[in-house]
């Protein structure tokens, strides 16, 4: 279902793959996003095998309602959180999930602090910098910019995220990393390189990432490659 990464400190990180859940074509099979068209049962299973193979309660997870957005809620207790596509919590029980399947998913911990948080950085998002809002939220909440460390979850990669020269001018107003030549020499978005870009003009040196393009990936949810189909989680946690 996928790999528990270790971010030091007791801060443990996940991104789950396709296999090991119950959903049907073409949601095939751990299909993680309500809203999808899925079955709403079959994905609530899905949650819960993900998070016991994973090590945690299903039940502490904090869900938000992705929209493509700037916004940054913070977190006190689990559940749905409300419309947003950042989420901040200082609880130490609680796992934050970030849902994707092209978008970047953003996990950050500043261990010291006790601050966690996660995003989900779009073509949307990441033209308005979201990951530099979540960063200023973790702040707000008693982290360190010095101590806060991100790690990266899969993405379309910039060599086969192709969109219109408007879209990606949009896309690069404010971050000029997020403009990218496809292998088919035509304009295209690297949410990768805007994202990290990003967090390093906020102050985060220690960042990582997962690697993997979700479009090349066929272990991950791609809509662009698949559309429609199911979503894979990124989780974030502190044991």
């Amino acid at each position: 279902m996928g790999n528990v990464i270790d971010l030091g400190s007791g801060v443990r990180a996940a991104v789950t793959e396709r296999k090991g859940g119950v959903s049907v074509p073409p949601f095939d099979s751990l299909n993680l996003g309500l809203g999808t068209g899925d079955s709403r049962e079959a994905v609530l299973a899905n949650r819960r095998s993900a998070a016991e193979d994973l090590g945690f309660d299903i039940d502490r997870t904090v869900w938000m309602n992705q929209v493509h957005s700037a916004d940054v809620l913070v977190a006190t207790e689990p559940g749905g959180v409300g419309t947003c596509d950042g989420v901040v919590t200082t609880r130490s029980d609680l796992v934050l999930a970030s849902m994707a399947a092209d978008c970047l998913p953003v996990l950050a911990a500043d261990a010291e602090a006790g601050v966690l948080a996660a995003a989900h950085s779009g073509r949307l998002g990441t033209a308005q910098a979201i990951a530099v809002n979540l960063i200023e939220a973790m702040v707000a909440e008693g982290a360190r910019t010095d101590h806060i460390t991100v790690f990266l979850g899969p993405t379309i990669c910039g060599s086969c995220y192709e969109v219109p020269p408007e879209l990606q001018a949009r896309t690069a107003e404010r971050t000029p990393e997020a403009a990218s030549t496809t292998r088919q020499g035509t304009t295209g978005v690297d949410m990768l390189a805007a994202v990290t870009a990003q967090l390093r003009g906020a102050g985060v040196d220690n960042i990582t990432s997962d690697g993997r393009c979700t479009l090349e990936s066929t272990e991950l949810f791609s809509h662009r490659r698949d559309a429609p189909t199911g979503r894979f989680a990124s989780f974030i946690w502190r044991d």
